[in-house]
């Protein structure tokens, strides 16, 4: 059994694949010559590689979203397709309520005073009693409405499957009954093709004048032009973006300058806690693979994760 892992050798990774022929590289190509023999990649799979690897049988994403992975040769192919889903969700939901805190308490006034030596002592709103709104009840929805609790707020919730549990969530409602009542709109949903866009114009002018948009999922969910119109009118009152409609977000972006937003360059996720929890669920898939076993975080395809 040949699987190929993109990426710095792991002495954990060739325990779990014991009895399997694993080889690292820093690149895909670099094991071309195994293409043809190759049975699991750890790694995105670029489309000429998928047309030359007639005995792949898993792939498993770096990522906890896999929009990057689902080219249409993929859709097409049987090959499984699994994620990192879950690595990160912890690390989100902290980046979300830090978020929400800084705009919450006007952070960034603060730290202009800081570094003008100037002490600027002002009244601030606080988290409790105020609504959040949880748009995708995955791995960090789910954990933010956790915390969010803990922060004694009112927790709405939006979800592909309601049927799921959905603890510390209020209430599962539709996407009109958040967007009206919620003073914090968190995006924490894959972006795929039934949730592109849907954060456009309409979206933005049914949201309170004071409420506050928070994106750490995807991109492309919201509709940089209707946001940025938002935010400039004051339909809004302000945005915490970790992740971006482009990336690197161009030096020339508005949203840089913007008084009321706070942007984060797609870091929320960036911590220790996430690659330990990375390298935990692509250990235990290797396990599974070898021993035939089923594998966990199973993408599906036609839902996009």
């Amino acid at each position: 059994m040949r699987i190929v892992v993109v990426g710095k050798e792991s002495p954990v990774y060739v325990e779990a694949a014991a009895g399997a022929e694993l080889r690292f590289v820093e690149s895909l190509d670099d094991a071309s010559d195994l293409f043809g023999e190759m049975e699991a990649v750890i790694g995105r799979v670029p489309p000429h590689v998928l047309a030359k690897a007639p005995k792949l049988r898993w792939v498993h994403s770096p990522s906890a979203g896999v929009d990057a992975d689902l080219t249409p040769e993929m859709l097409a192919s049987p090959v499984v397709l699994t994620s990192s889903a879950g690595n990160g969700g912890i690390s989100l939901a902290e980046h979300s309520l830090l978020l929400m805190l800084m705009l919450n308490r006007d952070v960034p006034r603060w730290m202009r005073a800081q570094a003008e030596h100037r002490w600027d002592h002002f009244v601030h709103s606080e988290l409790a009693g105020l609504t959040v709104g949880i748009y995708g009840l995955g791995n960090s929805g789910i954990d933010l409405a956790l915390k969010a609790k803990a922060f004694h707020m009112r927790v709405l919730g939006v979800r592909r499957r309601p049927e799921q549990p959905s603890p510390n969530v209020d209430e599962l409602c539709s996407l009109d009954q958040l967007l009206a009542e919620s003073d914090f709109v968190v995006v924490t949903a894959p972006r795929t093709p039934s949730t592109a866009g849907v954060f456009d114009s309409d979206a933005f002018a049914r949201m309170k004048s004071s409420a506050y948009f928070i994106c750490i999922s995807r991109g492309g969910i919201a509709d940089d032009d209707a946001l940025l119109e938002a935010l400039r009118t004051g339909q809004i009152a302000g945005a915490g973006l970790d992740a971006h409609g482009v990336e690197p977000l161009p030096p020339e972006s508005p949203f840089w300058s913007l008084p009321n937003v706070i942007v984060t360059p797609h870091n929320g996720a960036t911590s220790t806690g996430t690659r330990r929890r990375s390298q935990e669920i692509v250990a235990e898939n290797l396990r599974r693979f070898v021993a035939g076993e089923p594998l966990h975080n199973i993408v599906d395809k036609s839902a996009g994760y």
